[in-house]
């Protein structure tokens, strides 16, 4: 495939060496000196794997839109308007294939999440938190990925409708999640449930950025040819619980 990057930095980088080594051929890097002209030359492309900020992702994802490309979005913070976006994905019968983390031990993760919260939701003496660290260059709090975590435990326990940043003071109902950032953190998810005599806590670590590339480029594998709107969930075939 030909694969169009927008946005080169670390993560693009990563990406564009994975990319290489599956066979595939880089032939667009955009990055914050591009000029407007990447935009055209985007055609020429099979698929576009976009991980940028999230002020520009919703646009980017629309440029590929118009230019007529398949793309794969890891960027997050955008989500408000995955509406809008997928609204515009049907209406221009175009391909879009969105992830809040394309690691597949963090997709394993996020299924092991869900199953710990139903066995959780019948056991009221213990509470629920989450804590996520990332390195001090990451934008949005709490990060993408914090957010499915949350999501999944919400659609699973009764004893949670919402999640709250630690800091905002959660009431009642609310999923605390603690954000920190450290130098140089790829990622780190822990999920946690304290009574007052004990405590079960699950953890995801990311040691470097090598397991998301490999899931942007072959969900960008996955992608290819196709129309319409997938996840990590029709690329490694997972059922998702209730229909979400």
């Amino acid at each position: 495939m030909k694969i169009a990057l927008i946005g080169y930095g670390g993560m693009g980088h990563t990406i564009e060496t994975t990319a290489i080594a599956r066979g595939h051929e880089v032939i667009l890097r955009v990055d914050k000196s591009s000029g407007p002209e990447w935009k055209s030359a985007l055609g020429k492309a099979d698929v576009a794997i976009e991980f940028t900020q999230p002020e520009a992702a919703v646009d980017n994802i629309f440029t590929c839109f118009e230019q007529n490309v398949p793309v794969v979005t890891g960027t997050t913070g955008w989500y408000d308007r995955l509406h809008e976006v997928s609204d515009r994905c049907r209406d221009l019968d175009q391909s879009l294939f969105h992830a809040t983390n394309f690691s597949i031990g963090v997709n394993l993760f996020f299924q092991l999440n869900r199953h710990l919260a139903r066995l959780m939701a019948t056991h009221e003496d213990y509470a629920a938190m989450m804590e996520e660290i990332h390195h001090t260059r990451k934008k949005d709090a709490p990060s993408g990925t914090a957010i499915t975590l949350a999501e999944g435990i919400i659609a699973e326990h009764p004893a949670y409708d919402s999640w709250r940043r630690a800091e905002e003071s959660p009431e009642a109902g609310d999923l605390p999640i603690n954000s920190i950032r450290i130098d140089d953190v790829p990622g780190t998810h822990s999920i946690v449930y304290r009574s007052v005599i004990d405590e079960i806590n699950i953890t995801h670590t990311a040691f470097s950025r090598e397991g998301v590339a490999l899931g942007a480029v072959r969900a960008a594998e996955f992608l290819y040819q196709k129309k319409g709107i997938y996840s990590m969930s029709d690329l490694l075939n997972f059922s998702t619980p209730h229909g979400l």
